[in-house]
């Protein structure tokens, strides 16, 4: 069995994948993720360089990428600071990601199916990527390392 052409992705409200839906123009794929550039180690001062991004990815009705918005909020060590409140790290990250969801109009949460694609953004990589893991076929949201695979139901395993 090869990985689907348009790999679907199960709504789960409260859990990784509840910012996921249609609107007038598509569907659409948020979320909030910390995410190292690609090729780092973390050694000494890894917080610096682990980023919190608010990420809204839109695709038209059959699945294809349209667009992303990429932003990031900040630093692990900047949330470690200051970790409550309005302005920290998570709940700029937060109302951002809130912002871009509104934004989307006649917006609806539900299942969605979409294509791979791949973007890298401040040198983190970005995208649905498909290949095989042990032999079968795989699909990996990144960089929030969510898995998908047969029976292929939407489903993620991280």
């Amino acid at each position: 069995m090869a990985v689907p052409e348009v790999i679907p992705i199960a709504y789960e409200p409260r859990h990784r994948t509840e910012a996921i839906g249609h609107y007038a123009e598509g569907q659409f794929l948020g979320s909030i993720t910390y995410a190292f550039p690609e090729g780092y180690r973390p050694d000494d001062g890894w917080e610096e360089h682990k980023r919190l991004y608010a990420v809204l990815h839109t695709f038209d009705a059959e699945g294809r990428y349209r667009d992303s918005d990429i932003w990031c909020a900040g630093t692990w060590a900047e949330q470690q600071r200051a970790p409550h409140g309005q302005d920290s790290v998570l709940a700029r990250a937060q109302a951002h990601l809130a912002k871009l969801l509104r934004s989307l109009p006649r917006r609806r949460y539900t299942d969605i199916a979409i294509r791979p694609f791949r973007l890298t953004v401040d040198g983190v990589l970005f995208g649905m990527l498909t290949g095989e893991d042990e032999g079968e076929p795989w699909a990996e949201l990144y960089p929030d390392r969510l898995g998908f695979g047969p029976p292929w139901d939407g489903l993620y395993e991280t």
